[in-house]
């Protein structure tokens, strides 16, 4: 199911070129060899008593930052509001709840060579958090992400995301994924959206 051009780590040398190129497009960038580390670096960006969402990401729970958010830590869990409403009554609610926060944490699905970050969703509901709701967000990302065009990007989310989100999705949810949106950002006011490069694959 993983077709090699999107599980390959890149070299120094396209790494250092790419944190370049999301720099210069207002985005700061840390790179850190494993999870652990990643883990640290997020926490670390959070004082204590903020509001945080973390998104579904399969890159966050195998960091173990989801649960460092959510299992009772020092943050304000908007996942645990959330969880404790009704959709059906309060979804409005929910709503704001998870786009008004003051960190907004997730991933990516794809990182060009040129800067932009690519991100696909079957609902799109954390997309209003990324590009604009949040205060800050915070995306962790595998290295193996990085690709050097839109076109490959695009690629690397149908060819390759899609079909292990699909996979996990039929696990968790009893249904099937899609990709419903996709969300470009090709640039950014400096100081609100870090990326947390990780020298491993993680992550779709």
């Amino acid at each position: 199911m993983s077709d090699a051009r999107f599980t390959t780590l890149p070299d120094d040398a396209t790494l250092a070129a790419t944190v370049v190129a999301l720099e210069e497009h207002g985005f700061s960038v840390e790179v850190v060899d494993d999870l652990d580390t990643a883990r640290k670096a997020v926490l670390a960006r959070i004082p204590h008593g903020s509001s945080v969402m973390t998104n579904t990401s399969v890159t966050l729970k195998e960091t173990g930052i989801e649960d460092a958010i959510n299992d009772g830590g020092p943050y304000d869990s908007a996942r645990a509001k959330m969880l404790a409403l009704d959709w059906q009554t309060q979804g409005q609610e929910m709503k704001l709840i998870a786009n008004q926060t003051d960190y907004a944490l997730g991933s990516v699905h794809a990182v060009t060579h040129d800067g932009t970050l690519v991100i696909a969703s079957a609902s799109g509901s954390q997309f209003a958090s990324y590009a604009w709701g949040a205060a800050n967000v915070i995306f962790v990302v595998g290295a193996q992400k990085l690709v050097p065009t839109l076109q490959a990007a695009h690629e690397r989310i149908y060819q390759h995301s899609l079909k292990l989100e699909d996979v996990r999705a039929q696990a968790v949810y009893g249904q099937h994924s899609s990709v419903g949106k996709v969300l470009e950002i090709h640039q950014e006011m400096p100081g609100r959206i870090h990326i947390v490069l990780i020298r491993q694959v993680v992550g779709f």
